[in-house]
């Protein structure tokens, strides 16, 4: 199978030293590339701004933007959206939502800075590409089961991942996950703490059965 794996932060740039952006690290993902990639399948790794090393057997490209992240995903699917030899999506990154609705082509002053900050709105890169298999992720602070079947629903998932960041063990920048798999029929399956390579390992096997 294909695989298309989106991983780590985007940065939305205010001005060439500053930016909008999160703590992602890209672990999720990069532990999904490299899952997918020791079970023999094809893998493309869009990743935005991080530390990580490329897994063996992966095809990396590196972005910042939720645009240039949006244009790469596209870029790798190609005709290929629907039916035999389509991919699989496993969208872990965590995209900026919004962007600003100008960037500073030199540093701003702070002397010329009004302290208010226009934003536009950045796509929505599950929504916007045609792929019949696509696997999301729902990282929340309050009922994460019931936002990810609702980001199930509205983006026609096979299933999102859901997971409460202010959990210990479960939030940015460690090596550990305590997830969810909700999936499109409604069902929800919680799993212990386990490793991101571990969790991984059981996104891939659900991949395989979208075949």
């Amino acid at each position: 199978m294909r695989f298309i794996v989106t991983a780590g932060p985007t940065r939305e740039h205010i001005d060439p030293v500053r930016f909008l952006s999160n703590p992602s690290t890209g672990r999720m993902g990069f532990a999904v590339a490299r899952a997918a990639a020791e079970r023999g399948h094809e893998v493309t790794l869009v990743s935005g701004p991080v530390a990580l090393k490329t897994p063996k057997g992966v095809t990396r490209v590196d972005v910042t933007s939720a645009r240039e992240m949006l244009a790469a995903v596209e870029d790798a699917l190609g005709d290929a959206q629907d039916g035999a030899g389509a991919p699989v999506i496993v969208a872990t990154a965590a995209v900026a939502d919004w962007r600003p609705a100008q960037t500073a082509a030199k540093k701003l002053k702070k002397r010329d800075m009004t302290g208010v900050l226009r934003l536009v709105r950045n796509p929505d890169i599950l929504k916007t590409v045609k792929c019949a298999r696509k696997i999301g992720f729902a990282a929340e602070t309050g009922d994460a089961l019931a936002e990810a079947a609702r980001k199930c629903r509205e983006k026609g998932l096979a299933m999102v991942v859901a997971n409460d960041v202010t959990e210990k063990g479960a939030g940015f920048g460690v090596s550990t996950n305590r997830v969810a798999f909700v999936k499109s029929d409604g069902s929800a399956e919680r799993l212990p703490l386990m490793s991101k390579l571990a969790v991984a390992r059981r996104i891939v096997r659900f991949a395989e059965t979208l075949a």
